[in-house]
């Protein structure tokens, strides 16, 4: 990590969003959690979201398919590929007596047809590591940046990840577990010609895990990269952003 460009980024972001959270960044790594380590092993459910408060909190995390508890955080991580039984059920419309439906999609048809769309990604290590930006030492190498963030900042991200892109598809925002909002879906991004901002946290199972209007945004870190490169000659410097600011700076 190069300390120079995270202390930069701390800097502009206390000159344009003051007051605004920092983000939480992850990176894969084939480091183990050690038994004294920052996760325990977890065999009941827990929402990968919850674990996801400390790191905001400035406490980093490191995590296995082991110690996260959720199935679909294992496989949104890229850790096991498997579906719980009756999945296509279980999104839709349940099983009377024997299995409680979230009725997210409407008919089971509807929920294999969007699984045999969603792109298959396999976690390219062992364990994956969180940590706040502030906490980022050199050796590390974050690969995806994600912010929970208040409408305020979501729309100064928005636009300033779209403003060296002519895509008016530069964010997108698609239909998905939390974890996969902040995890598979931006990393897939890593490596693409024109990498995409993934709003997210819209998962109505994962809202109870992060406060009321709070909506979340990651991207790979070079197109973050890119993006802090562009804060000084954007919209964050004109009287329009002057006025959001204003309000953000009063509502801290």
């Amino acid at each position: 990590m190069d300390l120079a460009f995270r202390d930069r980024f701390m800097l502009l972001w206390d000159r344009f969003f003051t007051g605004a959270e920092l983000p939480i960044t992850f990176a894969y790594t084939d480091e183990e959690p050690d038994v004294n380590g920052s996760a325990k092993t977890r065999s009941e459910h827990r929402c990968l979201m919850a674990d996801l408060n400390r790191v905001r909190r400035g406490v980093p995390l490191r995590l296995n398919a082991n110690a996260i508890g959720c199935f679909g955080g294992k496989r949104y991580a890229g850790f096991n590929m498997e579906l719980m039984p009756n999945f296509e059920y279980f999104l839709s419309c349940g099983i009377p007596g024997k299995l409680e439906g979230e009725r997210y999609k409407k008919s089971p048809e509807l929920v294999k047809a969007f699984m045999a769309d969603m792109p298959d990604f396999r976690a390219p290590k062992k364990a994956m590591v969180f940590k706040r930006w502030d906490t980022l030492e050199a050796p590390d190498q974050p690969e995806v940046v994600i912010f929970f963030a208040t409408p305020d900042v979501l729309s100064g991200l928005f636009t300033l990840c779209g403003f060296d892109e002519p895509d008016r598809h530069a964010v997108l925002a698609p239909f998905g577990a939390g974890c996969a909002t902040i995890i598979t879906y931006p990393y897939l991004e890593i490596g693409m010609d024109r990498p995409k901002g993934i709003l997210g946290m819209f998962d109505v199972s994962a809202r109870p895990f992060v406060p009321e209007n709070t909506l979340s945004f990651a991207l790979p870190i070079a197109k973050f990269a890119g993006m802090v490169e562009n804060m000084e000659e954007s919209f964050l410097t004109t009287g329009s952003w002057e006025r959001v600011l204003k309000r953000m700076r009063r509502t801290e």
